[in-house]
């Protein structure tokens, strides 16, 4: 016999798994299922005083999850801060007379604060490096002219070009926060470097403004001002002054950028820029889950253009997206396709291809991690060739897909091995922590096991009554049911089976010939625990209904309602 239940293993229950409904459920689905548990753990139907005493806590807990989920405010506070929440004193969150939105936008001003005091520790580090690749040499080559030149039959790839960029953030105060940026530059043997300061002051909820300071050994001081304004819930305005000093006198710039929300997925834009490189620019931005999509045109001197760009955003795990442009101008035309995929939690990879008249073709590669950049313009060519076009699209793929089969799934597959160890760890460590001996053998077993073996004798009696009514009716019961960690798999057959019997909680719940689970994780039901931690489970029922058996399996968090004519066993067979 299981060792009694300490407080805190009562406590760890979660609410809306105890009750088995939905975090949605209305006030009658709590209260339908309320009554039902007390039926369940009522102390009066039960004799042995052992039991009866267990049965009296599980009550109490019942009873004590009922009272805070069927109260708006006190569900809100749970919702929000679980049940530290409903312990706090003094907070302004558990006045009575807020209502739940109130106390979620009291949650969301502390969370703000929260973020702000979290701010003053960080620096938000962000950084690009870019490598330019002359790679011209193996496509455009001049094998006959050069076949007596020594070292010539190897192709040559140049770096000609690089650029590195960084910068961070120092929050002062809630409202102000200082920003040092640098960055240096070369091409062709010629480079030169420049440093930034700017001090940002948030004016209000509507605005801020920017004062930028910078230096550099190719281009004299330069003084900026960048204000940002909301004029309407809709419409913001930016504006940047900036004034260079150089060796040929004072340059002044002037940029201004409207902009729209046309409706809730599509902004438009107006930019006008006055100074060097003067242009006025319009365009149309459309972002949703699965697309984006960009129109441009500018007008201006020297660089006048027409933009089209589409990108689709898979729904898949890997967040992969394919994307291709159409960019017409003065300068010629330019046509560009490539994609970039998920390949760990902070990196992403991409590659694209553009051919253009008269610049030729080029592979951009580039790879996303976390706040950093790096960025990769290989040139292929100045002439527009099939060989070049096919190799740009060619090769990265077959890069990509060696890569991923044979670097990054392992190490990824790595990784997660690592994190399922840990929780594992960690799991063991917190069940295990109080372990004790049984009463009556030496069987010892860790709390949550302790907790759902009281549970499981307390329904005994249920279960037995449960039966005889569903066996005169010829109605619904359970004849096996298991849940945890099923291997079908022949490849994995070296995988342990982790299961647990649940049988007895699952007919405990069956109510007029009917089961309903919501969809949430199995593993919080009375009667239930998580035999593998971290990994992923089923729940299998092979159940009887009108003297016919019937199977199915489901995913932990995937609703169930059984009896359904398609989990019939065709016995014909």
């Amino acid at each position: 016999m299981a060792t009694a239940l300490s407080e805190e293993e009562l406590d760890n229950e979660d609410y809306y798994s105890l009750l088995n409904v939905r975090r949605e459920a209305s006030s009658e689905e709590l209260k339908a299922a309320y009554r039902r548990l007390c039926m369940l753990y009522h102390p009066d139907k039960h004799r042995d005083p052992e039991l009866k005493s267990q049965a009296e806590r599980l009550f109490n807990l019942v009873h004590q999850a009922y009272e805070v989920l069927s109260d708006p405010q006190t569900r809100a506070i749970y919702d929000i801060y679980g049940k530290r929440g409903l312990e706090m004193e003094g907070w302004e969150v558990v006045e009575r007379r807020r209502t739940p939105a109130e106390i979620r936008e009291e949650f969301e001003r502390l969370q703000r604060e929260r973020e702000e005091r979290r701010l003053q520790q960080r620096t938000n580090p962000k950084g690009t490096i870019s490598v330019g690749v002359d790679a011209t040499d193996l496509f455009d080559r001049y094998d006959e002219e050069y076949e007596d030149v020594s070292g010539s039959s190897f192709p040559q790839i140049e770096i000609n070009k690089m650029h590195i960029s960084q910068s961070i953030e120092a929050p002062l105060t809630a409202t102000d926060t200082a920003i040092l940026s640098g960055s240096l530059s070369t091409q062709n043997g010629n480079g030169g470097g420049s440093i930034n300061f700017a001090l940002r002051r948030v004016t209000s909820a509507k605005g801020w403004g920017e004062l930028e300071f910078g230096a550099g050994d190719l281009q004299g001081p330069l003084f900026g001002l960048k204000l940002f304004r909301n004029l309407t819930p809709r419409c913001f305005v930016t504006t940047n002054c900036a004034l260079q000093f150089s060796s040929r006198g004072i340059r002044p710039g002037l940029t201004t950028v409207l902009a729209r929300n046309l409706d809730k997925n599509t902004v438009g834009y107006l930019q006008w820029r006055w100074g060097i490189q003067s242009a006025m620019n319009t365009s149309i931005v459309r972002d949703t889950k699965t697309s984006h999509f960009t129109v441009a045109l500018q007008l201006g001197i020297p660089h006048s253009f027409a933009l089209i760009s589409y990108q689709h955003k898979f729904q898949d795990d890997d967040q992969t997206r394919v994307k291709g442009s159409l960019k017409a101008g003065f300068f010629g035309t330019v046509v560009e396709y490539g994609a970039e995929r998920k390949i760990s939690r902070h990196s992403v990879l991409g590659a694209a291809v553009s051919v253009g008249v008269p610049q030729g073709v080029s592979l951009k590669v580039k790879l996303n991690r976390a706040s950093q950049t790096y960025f990769f313009p290989i040139h292929l060519t100045d002439q527009l060739l099939p060989s070049a076009m096919f190799y740009a699209t060619v090769g990265p793929l077959v890069v990509y897909f060696a890569m991923h089969r044979l670097i990054i799934k392992p190490y990824l597959r790595a990784q997660k091995e690592k994190e399922l160890e840990k929780q594992r760890e960690s799991a063991a460590t917190d069940v295990l922590q109080k372990k004790q001996e049984a009463e009556s053998a030496a069987w010892q077993g860790p709390d949550c096991v302790i907790l759902v073996l009281w549970q499981v004798r307390l329904m005994q009696e249920s279960v037995r009554r449960i039966i005889e009514a569903e066996e005169s009716r010829m109605g619904l019961i359970i004849v096996n049911a298991w849940y945890g960690k099923f291997v079908n798999d022949k490849s994995r057959k070296s995988e342990k089976v982790k299961v647990i019997d649940v049988t007895v909680p699952l007919q405990c719940l069956v109510k007029d010939s009917k089961l309903i689970l919501t969809e949430a994780s199995k593993a919080g039901l009375p009667g239930f625990y998580d035999p593998c931690v971290g990994e992923e489970k089923n729940l299998k029922v092979l159940y009887q209904f009108r003297g016919v058996l019937h199977q199915v399996m489901v995913l932990d968090s995937e609703a169930l309602r059984i009896p359904k004519q398609s989990h019939r066993i065709d016995t014909d067979g």
